[in-house]
């Protein structure tokens, strides 16, 4: 993700991270990245998949094939074991996310995870402030959000190389309109010296996260809505009979959609063409082999 995170700061727009959980859903996410010509990076949650370090090398070996560049990271990694799962599995980068603790507590697993990542070259995702959830946005939608002043410490003090900060979303369907505060990014933008990260994408609203990417978000998460696309799809294709047959293809088509066009909200479609695609650390693989200088 630092290559592709790097170039995307650079450039002002933001990277769709996407959910993913089997092998379909990858390709899909994949698939719909390369239609679009978008930088991609997969989310990757430890108990999505029975055999993490099959489904991380399952999800690598695909990336490889890409003419796009493909990251791979571990989603909301609760603590250090977890962190080495995700090395055993191939990942290219790790979060480890202490959010809802104490700021020593946070700091001190993140450097930990840092240590190890480091060691075999993988980059680290940490969280500060807290991005809770969207059925108590009330609550959460208000309170832990990050101090850009503390955020700077944090970073120095982690050396983590990615930072989600909390700035008015929320994981899942919210009860309530999400409210984001932009000043606050743009505080966040200028102070912080590494990538930010929104998560919560998911019905946070369009013209919310485009403007958060020209400001200054970087990567953005998502993963309701594009099961909710998956869902759809099946809903709204006729299933009876030997049609049952083209499911699989019904779920993907519906993730897809949602997929691209959150590359369009997020400024990404377009930006595969920014990156060198010889430079380690980025999976795809261009169709002629070609390099290009971002």
């Amino acid at each position: 993700m630092k290559t592709i995170c790097a170039i995307a700061r650079e450039n002002h727009f933001g990277v769709p991270a996407l959910g993913v959980n089997n092998e379909h859903s990858i390709r899909a996410a994949i698939e719909a990245a390369e239609e679009k010509n978008s930088p991609l990076i997969l989310l990757m949650m430890y108990g999505a998949h029975p055999d993490y370090v099959y489904f991380g090398k399952c999800a690598a070996e695909i990336g490889e094939k890409a003419n796009v560049p493909v990251a791979t990271i571990l989603d909301h990694g609760p603590d250090f074991e977890k962190c080495v799962w995700a090395v055993r599995a191939g990942l290219t980068d790790i979060m480890i996310d202490k959010s809802a603790e104490p700021y020593e507590v946070n700091a001190r697993e993140v450097k930990k995870a840092v240590e190890l990542a480091h060691a075999v070259g993988m980059g680290v995702e940490a969280e500060f402030g807290h991005v809770g959830s969207g059925d108590n946005y009330a609550v959460d939608g208000y309170s832990n959000l990050t101090d850009p002043d503390e955020a700077v410490k944090f970073v120095e003090e982690t050396g983590c190389d990615f930072l989600a900060v909390a700035v008015g979303t929320a994981h899942g369907v919210y009860k309530g309109t999400p409210e984001i505060r932009f000043e606050r990014l743009k505080e966040l933008r200028d102070k912080v010296p590494v990538p930010l990260v929104l998560h919560g994408g998911s019905g946070s609203g369009d013209e919310n996260i485009s403007k958060a990417c020209e400001i200054g978000i970087t990567k953005v998460n998502l993963a309701n809505d594009l099961y909710r696309g998956m869902a759809e799809g099946l809903i709204n294709n006729d299933i009876s009979g030997n049609r049952v047959y083209g499911a699989y293809s019904f779920l993907t088509e519906g993730y897809k959609q949602v997929a691209r066009h959150y590359m369009d909200v997020c400024g990404s479609t377009g930006k595969a063409s920014l990156y060198d695609m010889s430079r380690p650390g980025l999976h795809g693989k261009s169709e002629k082999g070609n390099v290009k200088e971002a």
